[in-house]
């Protein structure tokens, strides 16, 4: 028999259906039917007949014909909206469909694996579950050590050993002992009154990100979970039934208690939660929805949901690697704004950076010699000025390889921290199967992460900060030698005025974003917690920080850009002329002001999709095995960022003569 969940008015109501002839109209009436006897004074309606109301799907709001059969117009245990002629939305109504779900119209069920162990797990794998492209399982090896480890809370609870968090309360309770009666209540007492975070929820990818590190944790076997629970939690993951999990209220030590809350309520079925099917619903009905029961906690296992890093860490991963990802393509943005502004790539010279050999620096000069070197890539615009008379360039061009390679350091050692992190189990207590015993520890104290990102954060700044500079040369004719904003009839039309504006006013928000959250700490629990990391904080502003430098670098490519329009018919080095044509694929030339704004989104979509870096590395790469002798050869476990290696091979260009 065909069930269908219909939400009215802030309500889930599931409604079976004996005759598939029944129409939608009828499945409205039925539910608010429904609602009224659920209310004491029928929900301020009269009668079902006076109700007018119109039916729209909860995935993607489209509306539904009143005539139509239930059987024509729905799949079964689809979730849909009655809307109540004359309603006023609340401001606070949760939508059926999160921000930024319309990425999820072209969600489909992976088929492709990953098999977590908890020892092994990469910052990229980590992104691309929180994408969806994967499904999870275990290893055999992990299983056992889940097994063993519960075995060992199964025996406390037996004996009636007093252990912290599976005999006793938590934090300032921890002194307090549980009769056996009650020890799953505890449990589920714990999930409930520690689901108190505010704000929005996390994005469906974010949401995958958190779930799917939760159980990579578990799967180290150090935390007490029963094979059973973690299997539905994985089942969860793998259908993606994400909970309601809000971004803040966690200070990041005992862990990220607030939010990871907040995703086990969900797996017990209580709170909200979104899937690509239904949209926002009761945790209950999307479980039921996809076939799944909602958790049954077990001694010990609210603990183990919700004690740890993750939420620090999963935002983290995003952030290290959306970081990576533009400081690679702000080096080729950079180049393509020297070309405009007729700069030379003599201070990119492998001499200078040899004998100051940081792997960042020389990785960066390498970059803008693979991608200006006149030999290789003759560009008619640095002929057209050879024998100039300018000595050197501005700070901002010539020291792209000082001032982007400390931001490529930056990202290794924070990639260096998060994938430890990833890897660690960050509970307490921790169970030790070996030993057959459990001891409280430290482990969930954020710190690390937290430290990390801050640091990323005030480094990755400095992509946008040097940027926001040369968008500045390019914008002002007394720098660039081109026309003012970089349009024509200056004065009727404002060309890139106020875009500059847009990177200023980003670049300084920054500032203040850059300030370090893990420098707080405030004391929680009773004086418990006494020192706490903040690195939710930490992690929620560093992907902030770092949009604004993608939109920041988005602004200089469309200027950049722009700028060869008054240097044509001259052309730039075939890869540049690439990356152009690249942008002109999705923002035409400036002739004269229009919408701005759809062009800068348009320019960060490539740069967040990293199709800009895509284009310029094949380039790039062979290169690199044109210059890099053969008796030294590329490590595998090079630079992380794009297998750094000193070349000290000729990197010397001709522009300026005169610099000789």
């Amino acid at each position: 028999m065909p069930r269908y969940t219909v939400h009215v008015r802030g309500e889930w109501l599931a409604v079976p259906c004996l005759n598939c002839t029944n129409t939608i109209g009828w499945l409205g009436r039925e539910a608010v039917r429904r609602y009224m006897k659920n209310k004491p004074d029928n929900g301020g309606f009269a009668s079902v007949e006076e109700v007018k109301f119109y039916i729209r799907r909860c995935k993607g709001l489209g509306l539904l014909d009143l005539d139509d059969t239930v059987e024509d117009a729905l799949e079964d245990n689809e979730f849909v909206e009655v809307v109540v002629e004359g309603d006023i939305m609340s401001p606070d109504f949760i939508p059926s469909q999160p921000e930024g779900v319309h990425l999820y119209s072209k969600y489909r069920e992976p088929e492709q694996y990953i098999s977590l162990d908890g020892n092994s797990l990469t910052t990229e794998d980590l992104v691309n579950l929180g994408k969806g492209l994967y499904k999870i399982k275990l290893t055999p090896e992990a299983e056992a050590k889940v097994k063993q480890s519960r075995e060992v809370i199964e025996r406390i609870v037996k004996e009636q050993t007093v252990v912290y968090g599976i005999t006793t309360g938590f934090g300032k309770f921890a002194r307090t002992v549980i009769p056996n009666s009650k020890l799953r209540q505890l449990q589920v007492n714990l999930v409930r009154s520690h689901s108190a975070g505010v704000g929005k929820p996390l994005s469906p990818e974010r949401s995958r990100m958190l779930l799917a590190l939760r159980i990579n944790v578990l799967a180290k076997g150090y935390s007490g979970i029963s094979l059973e629970t973690l299997q539905q939690v994985i089942e969860a993951f793998n259908v993606s039934c994400l909970p309601y999990i809000p971004e803040k209220g966690t200070v990041g030590a005992s862990g990220d208690l607030a939010p990871l809350s907040h995703l086990a309520l969900g797996l017990i079925g209580e709170g909200k939660m979104w899937s690509p099917k239904s949209g926002w619903a009761d945790a209950k009905y999307v479980l039921e929805a996809h076939g799944l029961r909602p958790i049954t906690l077990k001694p010990k296992e609210g603990l183990a949901l919700i004690n740890g890093t993750q939420m620090i860490t999963s935002l983290g991963c995003e952030a290290v690697e959306r970081a990576g990802a533009i400081a690679r393509q702000a080096d080729i943005i950079a180049a393509l704004t020297l070309e405009v502004l007729k700069g030379t790539t003599r201070a990119f010279d492998t001499d200078i950076h040899a004998v100051r050999p940081h792997r960042g620096q020389a990785e960066v000069a390498f970059r803008f010699r693979s991608l200006l070197d006149s030999d290789h890539h003759p560009s008619e615009i640095a002929e057209s000025h050879r024998f100039c008379d300018r000595v050197q360039d501005a700070y901002t061009m010539r020291c792209c390889p000082q001032v982007h390679g400390v931001v490529n350091d930056t990202i290794a050692f924070v990639k260096d921290i998060m994938t430890t992190e990833i890897n660690s189990a960050t509970d307490n207590p921790m169970v030790f199967a070996e030993r057959a015993e459990t001891i409280s520890g430290g482990n969930f104290h954020g710190e690390y992460p937290a430290k990390a990102l801050d640091y990323l954060a005030i480094g990755v700044h400095e992509l946008a900060a040097i940027s926001e500079r040369r968008i500045e040369r390019l914008c002002n004719p007394s720098l660039s030698e081109l026309p003012a904003f970089l349009v024509t009839e200056g004065g009727l039309n404002s060309g890139f005025m106020i875009a500059h504006c847009t990177a200023a006013a980003l670049v300084s928000e920054n500032k203040a974003l850059c300030h370090p959250s893990s420098v707080d700490s405030l004391s929680t629990s009773a004086a418990t917690e006494d020192h706490v990391s903040m690195g939710g904080w930490a992690a929620r502003k560093a992907l902030r920080v770092i949009e604004h430098v993608e939109q920041v670098l988005a602004i200089e490519l469309l200027a950049a850009c722009q700028g060869i329009e008054f240097l044509r018919p001259l052309r730039t080095t075939t890869p540049l002329e690439k990356v152009y044509d690249l942008v002109r694929s999705v923002v035409r030339p400036w002739m004269k002001d229009r919408f701005m704004a759809p062009d800068i989104e348009a320019a960060h979509r490539l740069l967040v999709e990293q199709k800009v870096w895509e284009v310029a590395k094949p380039y790039i790469e062979k290169y690199r095995r044109e210059h890099i002798p053969e008796s030294r050869p590329v490590s595998p476990t090079a630079f992380s960022l794009g297998s750094l290696e000193m070349d000290t091979s000729v990197g010397h260009d001709h522009r300026h003569q005169n610099e000789l």
